[in-house]
């Protein structure tokens, strides 16, 4: 119940900010507002922040398991390269990012689900190529 509560408030905040606006995203990839790239760059910066904390505190999960962050290798940059583009290119054409897909569909956008259906393939998909693929 605690994240269901979390993730209505999540999207009222995206709502709010105006996050989720298809205009918004499209002012963005058409570089003629820097708003939603100083709303990432905040974003961006939390999780930094966050990550660090939890490295030098040692904090653990509620469970009591410690978190184990595990360091990025940078020698293969071309999957992180081909990864982003193809988010990019799925946020630019969907007009959403996957974190407010369910905010959408929430604010009366239900064309979303489709746009949810397809990350839920391209996840099962991920899931089954995944032993096969260079890690």
């Amino acid at each position: 119940m605690l994240y269901l509560l979390l993730g209505i408030a999540f999207g009222i905040t995206l709502t709010q900010a105006e996050v989720l606006s298809w205009f918004r995203i499209q002012e963005m990839f058409r570089f003629h507002s820097p708003r939603m790239y100083l709303i990432i760059a905040s974003a961006l910066g939390t999780a930094m922040l966050s990550v660090e904390i939890i490295k030098r505190q040692q904090i653990k999960t509620l469970s009591g398991d410690p978190i184990v962050i595990p360091p990025k290798r940078m020698d293969r940059g071309i999957r992180y390269a081909l990864g982003g583009t193809l988010f990019g290119i799925g946020w630019a054409l969907t007009g959403a990012c996957p974190g407010p897909l369910f905010a959408l569909v929430g604010n009366g956008l239900t064309v979303m689900i489709a746009a949810i259906l397809s990350a839920i393939a391209g996840t099962l998909t991920y899931g089954y190529l995944r032993p096969r693929l260079p890690h």
